[in-house]
């Protein structure tokens, strides 16, 4: 005895697929009718109960070989499409790895060239204004020791200069050398003696307490 029953329904009863139902509708295996713009599927109770105890031969009768000679094919032609693929993509890639190490290796050439012509420009720059930073170098250390001269000079005064005044004042040596013993041992800050040395520097001062 037959019943109709929607596509989803037949799908349950057989227990296969929706598509499976949908297929066997295409090939006739299954008697269908629309209504409504929705697809009914008459289903008897002995294809009910020879789907349920028997699912392998029925398997057998509503899948044919060429069926699955076809979905087979199907499949190894999807395989050989992707085998393509990924040979097609291995080439790029490979490819673009070679493009990609060739412009790192011609950056890096350029960079090189770069830092050669810098090296030799700085060779030759340094080859011409050297002698003149030399001699600039000694010119400021010349007049930074003339200045330091110099400026001793203007502060301080020697020994025979100051004997020189103190004589103009009408000292003779033997109170010339008094009078600088007596400032030493007081401490007088215009006469700085070096025990070390054994120097003595004489400010360039007012002197005219000693006279």
């Amino acid at each position: 005895m037959e019943r109709l029953v929607t596509t989803a329904q037949a799908a349950e009863i057989l227990g296969i697929s929706l598509q499976g139902i949908h297929y066997r509708i295409k090939k006739k295996q299954l008697k269908s009718i629309k209504k409504s713009g929705k697809t009914f599927v008459y289903v008897d109770d002995y294809q009910e109960l020879k789907d349920n105890k028997e699912p392998i031969i029925e398997l057998k009768e509503f899948v044919p070989n060429e069926t699955i000679k076809e979905i087979i094919k199907a499949k190894d032609e999807q395989i050989d499409i992707l085998k393509t693929s990924v040979k097609w993509m291995k080439k790029q890639y490979i490819s673009e790895i070679s493009r990609l190490e060739k412009n790192q290796k011609r950056i890096i050439g350029v960079f090189n060239r770069e830092i050669e012509l810098l090296q030799s420009a700085f060779n030759e720059m340094r080859s011409i204004y050297k002698p003149q930073i030399e001699f600039h170098t000694q010119q400021a250390a010349m007049q930074q020791q003339s200045h330091k001269e110099q400026y001793a000079k203007d502060r301080f005064m020697t020994l025979q200069d100051f004997t020189l005044f103190m004589k103009r004042n009408n000292k003779s040596e033997k109170e010339i050398k008094l009078i600088i013993l007596k400032a030493v041992q007081g401490r007088d800050k215009r006469f700085i003696y070096n025990k070390k040395d054994k120097r003595l520097l004489i400010l360039n001062e007012d002197f005219s307490d000693l006279v």
